[in-house]
This record gives C-alpha cells, sequence and structure tokens, in this order.
C-alpha cells in the first residue's frame, strides 16, 4: 500500500532521486501521505454507482504511529533538562558557549531539527548579522553538499535549487512579469566557505538560460568555512542521506488506519442497519425505519434487520494492537504501558522499562550531537576568532581552541533515593581514591543544575577551609572529673 501511495506523490524528472524520497517520507512523518488520494472512507460509489476499492479512499481515522515514535525518542534526546552541557578546560570557553546557547534558543533549533530530519537528514544553518548569532533549521530536499576532496568530512559547498511559481517570486521582491505568474522559474543559491551567492531566477523552459547572479542579496562572509551543518539522522542510508527512523513500519501504520477506520465504518452501520424487505410487502408508501413507525407487510412478506455481531470490532481492535507492538518493536519505539505501572518507578527502573527506545535515542546523541551540535560550537569558536560577538550585551571575542566535548545527562530524573545511593558509591570511591572530587561532582552535576563544575569544587574547598578554620579558633572546654559519692 506504501507503494501504491508513493505513486501518487509527484516526481519531478528535473530533481535528483533523494528529492523526491524524501518528499515520500516527509508525508508520511506530518500526516499528508494520504492527500493523493481523491476519495473520503466514506465514499463507496462513484456518480455512476462504480465501487471504489478501499485502497483508493483515504483512511477516516489517522494514527500516526511513526511521528509518535520520532517525538517520543527527540524528548529523550533534547527534551526539557536532557539538552546536553558544554566541557571545555578554558573556563571563560565554556561559559561563553552556554550563554550563546541559551541566548539562541539552540535546543529548540535542535529539537527541530531531530524531528525533521528523522526522514534522513537535516542541515542548520548559522548567520551572522551585526555580531548576533542566529540558527536555522533547513530541509535538505533540494540541497546538494559537496565535500572537499582532500578532506571528506568538510564540506566545500552546498547548492540549494528548487522550482517556484513567478508570482510567487514577485511576492519576494524580484521583478517578475505579470504573464510569467504562472510560469516556472528555477531558484537557487550556494553556500562556500567564502559567500552566500544567490542567483537570479531563469524560466525552466529556456533551453540556454543565462544564470547570473544577485549581487543585492548575495553576502561575502568570509569565514573560510561553510556555516551549515549537514546531519545525518542514523547509520545507513544512501550518499548525503542517513537512514529514516520509522522507514521499516510505514506500512504497518498504513495496515492500522485502514483497521480503524473499516471497524469504524462497521460501528457507524451497526447503529444503522440494513432493512431487509422480503417481497411481497402490503404498504406502498415509503418505508421508514425507527421505534416510532410500525412496518406492515403482508402475510408472505417479510422484514428483517441486518446485523453485525460485536465480535467483528473487538477481533479488529485485538489486530490493531498485535500490528502496534509489531510496529513499535521493529522502530524500537516505547513499548511500555503506563496502566501496569502500579507505583513510582527508580531512574533505572524506567531506564529498564523503555529501554528499547533508548538504544534508539542513543545512536540519535551520536548523530545530532557528535555530528551536529558540536561542529556548530566549534563553528562558533571559530568565528569569534574573526569577529566579536553580542550576546546579551556582553561582547565574546577569541575563545579558547581546546577541545569541546559534550557532557549527557541521565535519562530519566533520579529519584532520592536514586540520589542517596549515587552520592554513597561518589563517596566511596572518592575516599579510596579512585575518583577524585572534580569527577565525583562532575557526576552528580546533572542532578543538582550545576553549570560550573571548577567553580563548584572552588566553593566545597572555601567552605571545608572556613570549617576547619573555625574548628581550630573555637575554645575548648574542659570537664571535671565527677566526685565519687561514698557509699
Amino acid at each position: 500500500m506504501f507503494k501504491l501511495l508513493s505513486e501518487k506523490v509527484s516526481r519531478d524528472p528535473d530533481l535528483p532521486e533523494r528529492a523526491w524520497s524524501l518528499d515520500v517520507l516527509g508525508r508520511v512523518l506530518d500526516g499528508t501521505i494520504y492527500d493523493g488520494l481523491d476519495y473520503e472512507f466514506y465514499d463507496e460509489k462513484r456518480d455512476n454507482d462504480e465501487y471504489i476499492p478501499i485502497r483508493k479512499r483515504r483512511p477516516s481515522v489517522r494514527y500516526n504511529l511513526c511521528r509518535l515514535v520520532v517525538e517520543d525518542s527527540v524528548s529523550l534526546l533534547f527534551g526539557e533538562g536532557r539538552f546536553p552541557g558544554v566541557d571545555c578546560a578554558d573556563l571563560p570557553t565554556r561559559e561563553a558557549l552556554q550563554s550563546i546557547i541559551k541566548a539562541t534558543h539552540l535546543p529548540a533549533v535542535m529539537e527541530s531539527a531531530a524531528i525533521e530530519g528523522s526522514i534522513g537528514s537535516i542541515a542548520v544553518l548559522m548567520r551572522v548579522l551585526e555580531g548576533r548569532l542566529f540558527f536555522s533549521v533547513l530541509n535538505t530536499r533540494f540541497l546538494t553538499p559537496v565535500y572537499d576532496v582532500k578532506a571528506p568530512d568538510t564540506l566545500a559547498k552546498v547548492i540549494e535549487k528548487y522550482k517556484v511559481r513567478g508570482d510567487t517570486l514577485a511576492g519576494l521582491g524580484y521583478q517578475i512579469e505579470e504573464k510569467d505568474f504562472t510560469a516556472k522559474f528555477w531558484f537557487q543559491r550556494i553556500w562556500s566557505q567564502a559567500d552566500e551567492e544567490w542567483f537570479l531566477p531563469w524560466k525552466v523552459a529556456d533551453d540556454n538560460p543565462k544564470i547570473e547572479g544577485d549581487a543585492g542579496r548575495s553576502v561575502h562572509h568570509g569565514l573560510g568555512f561553510v556555516p551549515l551543518a549537514w546531519i545525518k539522522n542514523l547509520p545507513g542510508g544512501e550518499g548525503p542521506d542517513g537512514g529514516c527512523t520509522f522507514r521499516p513500519a510505514i506500512d504497518t501504520q498504513i495496515e492500522i488506519d485502514y483497521q480503524l477506520s473499516q471497524a469504524g465504518r462497521g460501528l457507524k452501520y451497526s447503529s444503522d442497519p440494513l432493512l431487509m424487505v422480503r417481497e411481497p410487502a402490503a404498504p406502498d408508501d415509503p418505508i421508514i425505519k425507527g421505534a416510532g413507525n410500525a412496518l406492515v407487510v403482508s402475510e408472505k412478506g417479510d422484514a428483517k434487520l441486518l446485523e453485525i455481531g460485536g465480535t467483528a470490532s473487538a477481533a479488529v481492535i485485538e489486530y490493531v494492537r498485535i500490528l502496534r507492538e509489531m510496529a513499535l518493536e521493529t522502530i524500537h519505539g516505547n513499548r511500555s504501558n503506563a496502566d501496569k505501572i502500579s507505583a513510582a518507578q527508580s531512574g533505572r527502573a524506567l531506564e529498564m522499562l523503555h529501554q528499547p527506545l533508548l538504544w534508539l535515542a542513543d545512536r540519535l546523541r551520536t548523530s545530532y550531537g557528535e555530528n551536529g551540535l558540536l561542529p556548530l560550537l566549534r563553528m562558533i569558536v571559530r568565528v569569534s576568532k574573526i569577529m566579536p560577538l553580542s550576546v546579551e550585551g556582553e561582547t565574546i571575542k577569541n575563545l579558547s581552541d581546546k577541545p569541546i566535548s559534550l557532557r549527557w545527562g541521565a535519562w530519566f530524573s533520579p529519584t532520592e533515593r536514586d540520589r542517596q545511593e549515587q552520592a554513597t558509591t561518589l563517596k566511596t570511591h572518592r575516599d579510596a581514591g579512585h575518583i577524585s572530587r572534580e569527577t565525583a561532582v562532575k557526576v552528580m552535576a546533572p542532578n543538582y543544575d550545576i553549570e560550573d563544575i571548577p567553580a563548584e569544587v572552588a566553593k566545597i574547598e572555601a567552605d571545608e577551609t572556613a570549617a576547619d578554620a573555625r574548628a581550630t579558633t573555637q575554645p575548648s572546654v574542659q570537664t571535671k572529673d565527677s566526685e565519687t559519692l561514698p557509699g
């Protein structure tokens, strides 16, 4: 069925094959994959009484299981309280990057990138306007990355090219004649290591178009690198695109939608069953069903309501439940049932309960963390050496080149019992000399919202020094031995 729905999506031969593939997967993600079908589910016959097959109707019930799994996994990746912290040996650099992350709303940008990029790939564009940083998510359907031959992991340029109507371009300020409002034009721009180059649109129908640069919109940024992070979703895929998060479950999701729609159709039929009258029937008046209307038939006539049993609907619901379990198992979705949790669970218990989903989120940490967020942070450091950055009224420049890493927190918020057990374990290792105090604080930091670990260690040492000083200066109290009273 997915193949049939895919064929309903128009394919542009002038664009790469991956553009059509990403378009189809994007329609599954946003729930518009059925828009290519012409009939609603309740349309059983055409005007000429020809029967309409169910496969040509849009389901009336849509359970977007694929998007549900994507959003669940992304909530574990960049959700509230789960966005990774930044580690760097240089304290000012670490503090500056944390400030930039908050000021530019980078967590929301990365969350949007992880959801939209679940179809295979996504790009995050960085712009510097008057010293301020801005990040935006770009769909990669019309983007083509070109990598440096001598450095295959470094972008040499990224080309954006797609078709657009003339009236749309006129609304954007381009000089388009009214007669060309319905014509198709090519739009193109290229991000390179030195420029963001725009081109004047040209007609698709032109055999020998004259492609000219748009000097008014082109920008020379001079950064020395392409200000764009290309992120592949999961291992696999082809070319510039990674594997799709939900591809194996699409057919099952479609089956669920049609089964639930058919079950709903059956329930509607049960509430208004078909009346069957066996000839000869006495009255010639129109038959009106209802408890307030008596149906009179002849002696040999008969009338019955054709009802269906409730076991059919129950069977469909059970079948859908099995399909859902299979689909979630296939794409590592959340199969836990909140109704079966009788009491509050510890963080470790919740991890075991959501283990398949955590496996998926852990793979996404590599894709969107190590290969997405970290490159953006390194871009910020490089930009700071070229120009000063303005962040919430403060000027940031010349950040350190020391290595940057991400510090991920626990998957689930620990309970008080979890905190106690963790504190006891860290104290045992600290007393035994297995770990340093700074390492112990780093482990505890996500649970207590500690951003500056060296500063926290310094405060702890200052408190201990003050406590030792008070103990030293406090006068000792002498006690007199009690006298033994005679018996």
